[in-house]
C-alpha cells in the first residue's frame, strides 16, 4: 500500500451506520496491521505520475515479505485504476523474486474508484486465493484421474459462469455464487412465466434472501457485504467491490436457534444448530428451538416423513426446546411459543423486503414471489400475505433451486472500470475507446469457456449528479455505448433518476464514475407456459391440523402429494402440499393450481375463510 494509507482498510469510511449507538462493533480487518506495507509512490485520481516508484524500496520490500514468508501478496495502490503502472512493477519485482508466490493486483481484481472497498476487495481476493486454488487444483486432477475430460466451470456471484482458471485467479468473484444461482433459476421459471416484476425468496438452513426480478434480469450491483457484526445493518460489514446478483439477507434459517433477551423480545438467530446437533427435533443432543421446532409443533412439517422419511423428528423434544428458552419466560404454552418464534421470524423477513423494494422504488404489491430452497415454501404463504403479494409460484426442485439455476446460466464475464468524466467535458472518443476496452477484455474471458459461441455485450455505466456521494447503475444499448451521444446519455440517467427517486434536479452537471461491459453467452431460450385457471380437486392423502397465524388458531388442513397431483388441478387452503424436498403450506385465504411445468401456483381464494 501507498505510504501513508497503510490504514485504510482498519479506518474504513468512518460512516456510522447506527448512528446512536455508541459501543459499535465492527469486522476485524483480514489483514493485520504489521502485515500491511508501504511504499513511497503516488499517482493522482486523472492517472498521472506524481511521485515515481522507487525499484530498490520495492526490492526491499520483498525482502521482508520473503523473510516473513507469506504465500500471498495483496498490492493496492492510491488511484491505480487510473494507471495500474506501479502496480504491474510491483507485481514484476515479485514474480522475478518470489516466482511462487500468489499475486493479486487491486487494478485487476476491482479496478473502481473509492480506495476502501478497492483495498479491501484485492485483500479478501489475496486471503483465500492459496486456499481456492489449492482445493480447484486437486479437483482438477482428481477429475482426471476418474476420466473425466470435460472442461470444469464455476459459478461467479455475477449469475454466469467462469472457466475453472479464471475463478482460480480471481476467487472473491465466487462469494455469494450459490445464492446467485437461485437468483438465476426464479428469473428462468419467470421468463416462461412472462413475469416481469417477481422477487425471488430463497430460505434455507441459515438465511432468507430476496432478490428484485425484473424483466426476467436479476438486479445487480458493484458491491456487497460480508461478515456483517449486525446481521441486517448495512454498513456493519466488510465491503467486496465486484459484479454481483443483489441478494439481501433479510432474515434467519430453518437451522436458526431463538431466544428471550432482556427486554422479553423473541429474538431468532445469528447462531444456527447447523447439522451437528441440528435442532431440538432432529434428537441429537440440541437442547434449543430452532425455526424448524417451531414449524413442526405448528404442524407444517410430518414427523415422519420429513426429508422423504430418512430422518425421524421428534415433537416432543421440540416442545421441550421451545418451553424452556421462550415459554416459561413468556408464560406460554409450547404452540403459543412456536406461534411467536414463527412470526418473529416472518415479520422480521417481511420488513427486510418491505426496506429493500422502498430503497428501490418498488411496490412489492405488483411483484410474483417465487419461493424456493428446503425452508421458503415453508413460510412464502405468509410472507405473501404480510407483504400484499396475490400469486406464489413454488417450481419444481425447489429445495435445489440453486443446483438448477446453475445450469441455467449462461458463460459471462464482467470487465469495469473507474474513469471520471463529466457530461459537460462529454469525450464520445474516449468513451469508444474505454467501452470497446472493456467489451474485448470481457469478451476473452467468456472464450476461455467458449471458443464458438455468440457473444453479447451488455453495457452499464454508473452516474450520479455532481456533489453526491453514490451513483445509480444506467444501462445502455450497444448503439448508445458505441456511438456515443451527450443528449442520449443524458436522457438516460434523468429517465432512470426520476423512476427511482421522483424527479429530477436542474441545472446540475452529471458525472459517470464506473464504465462496465458485461460479455455473456445468450440465455437458454424458454418455452412459455400455458398456464391453467383450475380444473378439477387434488387427491387429498391425509388430514392434519396446522396452525393457522391469520386466523390465531389451529384448523383442519387436507394433506396433498405435490407428486400426485395432475396438470390444472387445484387445492384450497388450508392445505399442506409435501413432496421430499419441502413442504408448501397454503394459508386459508390462498388455493393453489399445478401448472404444465410442474409449478404449484398459489393465488388468493375468492371466498377465503
Amino acid at each position: 500500500m501507498i505510504s501513508g494509507f497503510r490504514d485504510v482498510i482498519e479506518m474504513r469510511t468512518e460512516s456510522r451506520f447506527e448512528q446512536y449507538d455508541l459501543n459499535l462493533k465492527l469486522p476485524e480487518p483480514l489483514l493485520p496491521r504489521q502485515s500491511r506495507l508501504t511504499l513511497n509512490e503516488r499517482v493522482d485520481a486523472s492517472g498521472n505520475v506524481l511521485i515515481a516508484i522507487d525499484i530498490e524500496e520495492i526490492e526491499m520490500l520483498v525482502d521482508q515479505i520473503e523473510r516473513a514468508g507469506y504465500e500471498s501478496v495483496a498490492v493496492g495502490l492510491l488511484h491505480s485504476y487510473a494507471n495500474p503502472a506501479h502496480e504491474r512493477q510491483v507485481r514484476d519485482v515479485l514474480m522475478r523474486r518470489l516466482p511462487n508466490i500468489m499475486i493479486s493486483l487491486s487494478s485487476e481484481v476491482s479496478p473502481q474508484m473509492r480506495e476502501y472497498e478497492r483495498f479491501n476487495t484485492v485483500v479478501a481476493n489475496a486471503y483465500i486465493k492459496p486456499l481456492m486454488k489449492s482445493y480447484l487444483g486437486r479437483l482438477e486432477g482428481r477429475m482426471r484421474d476418474e476420466g473425466v475430460g470435460c472442461s470444469i466451470f464455476l459459478m461467479h456471484s455475477g449469475g454466469g459462469i467462469i472457466s475453472i482458471d479464471s475463478a482460480a485467479d480471481f476467487p472473491v468473484r465466487l462469494v455469494e455464487s450459490g445464492p446467485a444461482g437461485g437468483a438465476v433459476f426464479a428469473a428462468n421459471v419467470a421468463a416462461r412465466y412472462g413475469l416481469d416484476k417477481v422477487l425471488s425468496f430463497d430460505m434455507g438452513g441459515t438465511t432468507a434472501k430476496i432478490c428484485l426480478i425484473k424483466n426476467q434480469t436479476p438486479k445487480t450491483s458493484r458491491v456487497f457485504e460480508v461478515a456483517r457484526t449486525y446481521r441486517f445493518k448495512k454498513g456493519s460489514g466488510m465491503p467486496i467491490s465486484i459484479p454481483v446478483i443483489d441478494m439481501v439477507e433479510i432474515g434467519a434459517g430453518g437451522g436458526s436457534l431463538a431466544h428471550v433477551d432482556s427486554l422479553r423480545q423473541i429474538r431468532v438467530g445469528p447462531e444456527s444448530a447447523g447439522s451437528e446437533p441440528g435442532p431440538a427435533c432432529y434428537g441429537r443432543g440440541g437442547d434449543k428451538p430452532a425455526v424448524t421446532d417451531a414449524d413442526l409443533v405448528l404442524g407444517k412439517l410430518d414427523p415422519d416423513n420429513f426429508a422423504g422419511g430418512s430422518i425421524k423428528l421428534q415433537v416432543d423434544r421440540s416442545g421441550d426446546a421451545l418451553e424452556s428458552m421462550i415459554g416459561k419466560p413468556l408464560q406460554m404454552d409450547a404452540q403459543m411459543a412456536a406461534f411467536g418464534l414463527a412470526e418473529v421470524v416472518d415479520e422480521n423477513m417481511a420488513n427486510a423486503a418491505r426496506v429493500h423494494a422502498v430503497e428501490n422504488g418498488e411496490d412489492l404489491a405488483e411483484y410474483t414471489m417465487i419461493a424456493f430452497g428446503g425452508a421458503a415454501p415453508l413460510h412464502a404463504g405468509r410472507l405473501c400475505e404480510k407483504l400484499g403479494i396475490e400469486r406464489l409460484l413454488v417450481p419444481p426442485g425447489a429445495g435445489v433451486g440453486s443446483a438448477i439455476g446453475f445450469l441455467r446460466a449462461p458463460f459471462s464475464f464482467e470487465a469495469n472500470r473507474s474513469v471520471y468524466m463529466r457530461l459537460s467535458d462529454f469525450n464520445p472518443e474516449l468513451i469508444k475507446q474505454l467501452l470497446t476496452e472493456l467489451k474485448s477484455e470481457a469478451t476473452s474471458f467468456v472464450r476461455s469457456c467458449d471458443a464458438t459461441a455468440e457473444i453479447l455485450s451488455e453495457f452499464k455505466v454508473y452516474m450520479r449528479y455532481s456533489g453526491q456521494g453514490w451513483e445509480i447503475p444506467i444501462d445502455l444499448t450497444d448503439e448508445q455505448a458505441l456511438n456515443p451521444d451527450l443528449g442520449t446519455f443524458q436522457r438516460r440517467f434523468e429517465e432512470d433518476y426520476s423512476a427511482l427517486f421522483g424527479r429530477t434536479v436542474e441545472g446540475m452537471d452529471v458525472e459517470i464514475t464506473v464504465w462496465a461491459v458485461n460479455a455473456t453467452t445468450p440465455q437458454q431460450s424458454v418455452d412459455r407456459v400455458d398456464t391453467h385457471t383450475g380444473k378439477g380437486d387434488a387427491n387429498i392423502a391425509g388430514r392434519r391440523s396446522l396452525f393457522d397465524p391469520r386466523l390465531g388458531q389451529s384448523v383442519d388442513a387436507v394433506v396433498v402429494n405435490r407428486h400426485d397431483m395432475l396438470v390444472g388441478q387445484t387445492v384450497a387452503g388450508p392445505a399442506v402440499i409435501t413432496e421430499d424436498e419441502t413442504t408448501i403450506i397454503l394459508p386459508s385465504n390462498r388455493r393453489a393450481i399445478r401448472q404444465p411445468d410442474g409449478c404449484i401456483d398459489v393465488i388468493v381464494r375468492s371466498n377465503p375463510l
